[in-house]
């Protein structure tokens, strides 16, 4: 069982408009209760006692909430936010993360069993996966016949197989890692806006990463209005009591 958590919540969020001109996306309201403190008292009922939230736009929101978890929660900035993706921003995480971790986007609004079957399972590096959603702006998951990640796209065209969709929550090993760090430092030069997802999928070269789908797991991003009306409408109802 892992004992760190790494949330990703330094991006802009500028789908959503207006809705995060002033704050991140991680703060948008649910149910009474933000993204972010469903996800933290979640993470805590799971075993989790170490909080790290990779931060930028709006930032000061997240400072807030940190000094409510004293000891527990604590942010990182992404100076760069504006000009840099998801891995940049869980790279400049590295001289905080110490140990092996579960990596979660911060617009989640997702079931509390998937936290629970991460944390029992043995591999040191999983990828939650769930059935089709049809939610839209799906990332599409290939994995070989030992169910081992193989690649990942938005574009199922570009798969062999689709043997779930990604939910954004992963186990990673803190050996793992760091060569998504090292496989991310590449890159950067090129392509500074690349995301967590792609440096998982280079990194297999040498490592093997389990997908573990859950088939009618209970969750959704909100990247855009669509996405918040079914988080309201369709996926809320359904977790209210974990709420």
């Amino acid at each position: 069982m892992v004992k760190t958590a790494v949330i990703l919540g330094a991006g802009l969020g500028s789908r959503l408009k207006d809705r995060t001109t002033d704050i991140p996306k991680g703060f948008i309201t649910i149910g009474n209760k933000p993204l972010i403190e469903q996800s933290v008292s979640k993470l805590l009922k799971a075993g989790i006692e170490k909080i790290l939230i990779g931060t930028g736009h709006a930032s000061n929101y997240y400072d807030k909430l940190a000094q409510n978890y004293p000891g527990t929660v604590s942010c990182v900035r992404n100076e760069r936010y504006r000009e840099t993706g998801s891995m940049y921003t869980l790279y400049n995480m590295k001289d905080y993360i110490d140990a092996d971790f579960l990596l979660l986007e911060s617009d989640l609004l997702y079931d509390q069993v998937g936290l629970t079957v991460l944390q029992e399972m043995k591999n040191p590096d999983v990828v939650l996966a769930s059935g089709r959603t049809n939610s839209k702006d799906e990332v599409f998951i290939e994995t070989n016949p030992k169910g081992n990640l193989i690649k990942m796209s938005k574009d199922s065209n570009e798969l062999k197989n689709i043997f779930g969709e990604l939910v954004g929550i992963t186990k990673i090993s803190y050996s793992t890692f760091h060569k998504m760090c090292r496989f991310a430092q590449e890159k950067f030069i090129d392509k500074p806006k690349l995301d967590y997802e792609y440096a998982l999928v280079g990194v297999t070269v040498s490592t093997s990463i389990l997908v573990k789908k859950i088939e009618d797991y209970i969750w959704c991003e909100i990247d855009d209005e669509t996405h918040l009306r079914r988080a309201e409408n369709v996926i809320f109802p359904r977790l209210k009591e974990q709420i």
